[in-house]
């Protein structure tokens, strides 16, 4: 065989590779990490039994989907929320169809903006359990409305949920883990931490807020490698997120119910925000596409994604206004391109 012929060959090869893993991208529905820990890393099967894990944001949504999940897996489960009778429900369902016992879920209400409370909050968990192996910060709040038109006291209502009470209960815990010199904070951000959209002027500034919180948390534990902090932005998720979200006045939310068909599942994002928990990853995107490509060209191509966050956030606003989810026409146009 001539050299020419073998760099035919080897170009060939390349360039099967490159599209194949093209494919995959516009299927995936995480980043690139994420799809190959789901791949060929290690499973929450293995990984993730006998640990205690709190949970807040337990009432509904990922919250209450990841309760449910992990109670199949053999951990001690300690949900947090502000709806008690909600909580007792998600515990009733993780008795009835998981493998855990009364004795291995506590129900432990807990609101995010009284910091005062979330000492002793910590201090009951411990008396329980002994210990902490997992915080999963997952309590918050969406926005929408245009900024022009919200009121300050909704800014701060959502930097004090999502961004204070979750660094606040955070250090709370996180003595503990340094003492035991082993745990994982996890704490469920959004794309919007990563990326910017019309309508969330406060959300976003709450997530950014977060992303860098954590990651500088993150480099300050470096002497400590069995402490992980993971940040997990999800994209569009099935919840009652934007049903619950502020708009221009903090007395007031969306309040209604929008088509969420086109969204991503509850349950696969919480199969992998599992995974990565289980992979140790300091940070994963779950999102369908488009978002996904949009989140790499923001991450990687930033003038490309200024222009094109432009473009569709004009869409955004119209749908916004006419009753619709904001997000509805990316997917439904993707989905009948690619389905």
């Amino acid at each position: 065989m001539s050299w020419e012929l073998l760099l035919w060959l080897l170009a060939l090869c390349a360039l099967v590779a490159l599209v194949v893993q093209l494919l995959r991208f516009l299927r995936a529905d995480g980043d690139l990490t994420l799809m190959w820990a789901e791949w060929q890393g290690r499973r929450p099967e293995w990984e993730l039994t006998d640990m205690v894990i709190w949970v807040t944001g337990a009432s509904s949504g990922i919250g209450e989907e990841l309760a449910y999940q992990l109670s199949k897996l053999g951990v001690s489960l300690v949900l947090s929320a502000r709806r008690v009778q909600e909580l007792e429900r998600v515990k009733r369902r993780c008795l009835e169809n998981g493998n855990l016992k009364e004795k291995d879920i506590l129900i432990l209400p807990l609101d995010l903006t009284d910091r005062s409370s979330h000492e002793a909050a910590t201090k009951v968990v411990l008396q329980e359990f002994g210990k902490i192996d997992i915080l999963v910060n997952n309590a918050g709040r969406s926005q929408r409305s245009l900024g022009v038109n919200t009121s300050l006291d909704v800014f701060k209502e959502l930097i004090e949920l999502n961004y204070l009470g979750t660094v606040s209960l955070t250090l709370c815990v996180l003595p503990h883990m340094i003492e035991r010199k082993q745990g994982k904070i996890v704490t469920v951000n959004s794309l919007l931490g990563i990326i910017s959209a019309p309508l969330s002027t406060g959300y976003c500034a709450s997530k950014h807020a977060l992303r860098g919180f954590f990651n500088c948390l993150r480099a300050e534990l470096a002497t400590y490698p069995g402490i992980v902090v993971s940040n997990i932005c999800p994209g569009p998720v099935q919840s009652n997120i934007v049903k619950n979200s502020l708009v221009g006045d903090v007395q007031k939310t969306v309040g209604v119910d929008t088509d969420q068909s086109h969204k991503m599942a509850t349950s696969r994002c919480v199969r992998l925000m599992l995974i990565s928990m289980a992979n140790d990853l300091k940070e994963v995107w779950i999102t369908d596409q488009p978002f996904l490509l949009i989140t790499y060209l923001w991450q990687y191509m930033p003038t490309w994604a200024w222009w094109l966050t432009n473009k569709l956030g004009k869409k955004r606003i119209e749908n916004f206004k006419n009753g619709l989810d904001a997000d509805i026409s990316y997917f439904k146009a993707w989905k009948t391109k690619h389905d």
